[in-house]
């Protein structure tokens, strides 16, 4: 099984230019042509917390939008929506609330592939760095917790600057952190602050920073992709 992933800011469909253009998103995840997207930043902050991505753009699309809202406006928790593709069968999908100084949290899916259980969680992490570790130890005890055990992506902005370094110290036992390049800010990158990090299970096919003319004015993060391939894992029954 092969699977692509893909991680984005879209920073609220805000871009460079400071305009916000949903259509450029839009525009960008159908170049990217992922399986399975984690979005950052996906509703405003204020008010109903409304999406920022029209319903009607995103029913016309390949994907369709995990269930993790709370409110009845947005696609994600605290802006961290899920997209699948539409053959992907959705098992489960819940918000998960992180320790915080801000407003920060999680989302996860459960799918089926092909007859093989899939896990996905879409992050935005800390920004100050405070309660960074806190949170990735909670999205790692939410997924040991999460039964059955299955073959798991973790996805997300984790403004973080170094993959072996300070929170990112937690992924060292049976995760594997995706060196996919830097991303931010998007017109001249920099940093890795968005990561893919994978469990033991899969293999890395590829990995890159999504750079087109559109992406790099579209928000001010690149997105990050990785086509991740999984052994046949019909015949185990953890699976």
């Amino acid at each position: 099984m092969r699977l692509k992933f893909a991680s984005y800011n879209i920073h609220k469909a805000v871009g460079t230019d400071r305009r916000r253009d949903p259509d450029r998103i839009i525009t960008v995840l159908r170049e990217m042509d992922a399986d399975i997207i984690a979005l950052q930043e996906a509703d405003r902050r204020v008010g109903e917390r409304a999406s920022v991505l029209e319903r009607a753009a995103l029913d016309d699309s390949p994907w369709k939008v995990l269930d993790v809202a709370k409110r009845p406006r947005s696609i994600g928790w605290h802006g961290n929506a899920i997209l699948v593709r539409r053959t992907f069968t959705v098992l489960d999908a819940e918000p998960i609330d992180l320790p915080t100084l801000e407003p920060r949290g999680a989302a996860r899916g459960d799918l089926e592939i092909d007859g093989a259980r899939i896990r996905v969680v879409g992050m935005h992490l800390d920004l100050s760095g405070l309660r960074r570790r806190d949170q990735i130890k909670a999205v790692i005890g939410h997924v040991d917790a999460c039964e059955p055990r299955c073959p798991t992506v973790l996805m997300g902005d984790f403004n973080q600057w170094g993959n072996q370094t300070g929170a990112m110290q937690e992924f060292r036992r049976h995760w594997h952190v995706l060196d996919t390049g830097r991303s931010f800010p998007s017109r001249q990158p920099i940093a890795r602050l968005d990561r893919i990090v994978t469990s033991d299970e899969w293999g890395c096919l590829e990995q890159h920073v999504h750079h087109s003319a559109t992406a790099s004015q579209a928000s001010d993060h690149l997105p990050i992709v990785a086509e991740l391939e999984l052994p046949d894992l019909q015949a185990s029954p953890n699976y």
